[in-house]
This record gives structure tokens, sequence and C-alpha cells, in this order.
């Protein structure tokens, strides 16, 4: 059921500390980490504590957590020192947008040139 924890959800075994994860922020509704293939020098997901498999599903059923997600992204800039050289938010969306975990996430990228279009 969507917003449930899902037994075979990585990001649901983070949250619940099954499954070990570089914890960089942690609120009621979120958790940051380090991603474990990053693709910036800086990269980490945020990630809603609630599962819903994409960031459609999470705006449409919990607007504020996905206003968390948001702040949150940006809190870890601000530690990151990234807000002051500029960084990336993406959320992607299915497999053919290159989502591979099917529990909403946010990937804040930063700290080396992020060209335009990416891919």
């Amino acid at each position: 059921m969507a917003g449930e924890p899902q037994a075979d959800c990585l990001f649901c075994k983070i949250v619940s500390g099954e499954v070990p994860a570089t914890v960089v922020r942690e609120t009621d509704t979120t958790v940051a980490f380090r991603d474990i293939n990053p693709q910036a020098p800086t990269h980490v997901l945020v990630i809603p504590k609630v599962h819903y498999s994409d960031a459609a599903s999470l705006a449409a059923a919990e607007p504020q957590i996905t206003a968390d997600v948001l702040r949150e992204a940006g809190g870890v800039a601000a530690d990151e020192k990234l807000d002051e050289t500029g960084y990336r938010v993406v959320f992607n969306t299915g497999s053919g947008a290159g989502q591979t975990v099917f529990h909403a996430h946010a990937h804040v990228l930063g700290g080396r040139g992020l060209n335009w279009p990416p891919g």
C-alpha cells in the first residue's frame, strides 16, 4: 500500500535501519545519505520516510512531505557548501529516466560542472 514500508524496497530498509547508509541529515519525515555510486563529488539522496514509488505519486498524496524532501535537498546543498557554487536536484521517474530504486528520492549533485542538457 502506498505510504507503507515495502519489504522488498532498499530505501525502506535504509529508513528502518536494516541496511546501513552514510546518513548526512535526518528529520521526522526524511533521510539524506550519500549515494553508493556517486556521479559527482557530492551526490546525496534525499528520501521520504514514507514509501511512494516516484516523485509524482509522492507529490499527489503527500505534498507537505514532498516539500520536506526539497527543503532537505537545500539543506544538504548548504551543508556541503554547494549553495555557493551551484548544484542540481534531480527526480528520476520511471526506468526510462534512469530510476532504479522505486521509492521516491531526490539526487543532490554538485562539486563539478553540470552540463546541460544532462545525459
